[in-house]
């Protein structure tokens, strides 16, 4: 049974490089068991990893993380995810997590743009996409929002981009920057159970970042520069 008319599964068993000292999951983890489902979904339906035969690649543009419960090492865990239509230029992800009594651990929701690998110029999401799994004509109550820079500055950071930071395409892996905000986040005590962020642009191995920590009256903002170029913000 797949819930809430998502359309795959995977099931998964939390292991002991994927939590923190107190056994919990860490966030960056749980965002690398998200990315998974999303390409093995993806790739069953074939508009996956494919799509590189035309020069076509997904990047994720937006991404919301709400956790109900960490998951803990050796808990089996079940996720969920499914298409949730598009909106122009957005195509939308959702998902879900479950423990073994099939109660909620956590929610994302995410949004992708279609970007020709040489290019660089977006294409329309449903030119790939099947209709039954993403309606154009649908669109998701909940998406990620944009998210403003503001607050003040409590903690800055640089780190520089390594060979474990990257991904297949050369450039920052989506979760090396959760990993990142969750470092920063610790460092000044603070335990987040949800994050929401934005990928801008990208960032090459060699080259530095600057991440800024803002402390508003809602929460915590997190910036990533390199250079003047804005690559990522974040909140929590």
């Amino acid at each position: 049974m797949i819930p809430e008319n998502l359309q795959y599964q995977l099931s998964y068993e939390v292991g002991s490089f994927q939590v923190h000292p107190d056994g919990n999951i860490s966030l960056t983890s749980l965002a690398d068991l998200l990315q998974e489902v999303a390409w093995r979904h993806a790739d069953s339906a074939d508009f996956g990893r494919n799509l590189l035969d035309n020069s076509q690649m997904w990047i994720l543009s937006r991404l919301e993380i709400k956790v109900e419960k960490f998951p803990k090492w050796g808990d089996k865990i079940r996720l969920f995810t499914g298409g949730r239509g598009a909106d122009k230029l957005f195509a939308f992800r959702e998902f879900l997590v479950w423990d073994h009594n099939d109660q909620i651990l956590a929610r994302g929701m995410s949004s992708w743009l279609l970007v020709h690998a040489e290019t660089k110029r977006i294409q329309k999401p449903e030119s790939v996409l099947p209709a039954a799994l993403f309606d154009p004509k649908i669109k998701p109550d909940w998406q990620p929002g944009k998210i403003v820079i503001k607050g003040e500055l409590i903690a800055s950071e640089e780190v520089k981009v390594r060979l474990a930071d990257l991904d297949l395409y050369n450039h920052v892996n989506n979760t090396s920057y959760i990993r990142w905000v969750e470092n920063l986040l610790f460092d000044q005590g603070i335990r987040p159970s949800s994050i929401s962020i934005n990928y801008l642009a990208e960032s090459l191995e060699g080259e530095s970042v600057l991440l800024s920590l803002f402390k508003n009256e809602k929460g915590y903002i997190i910036e990533g520069r390199v250079g003047a170029k804005l690559v990522f913000t974040s909140k929590v």
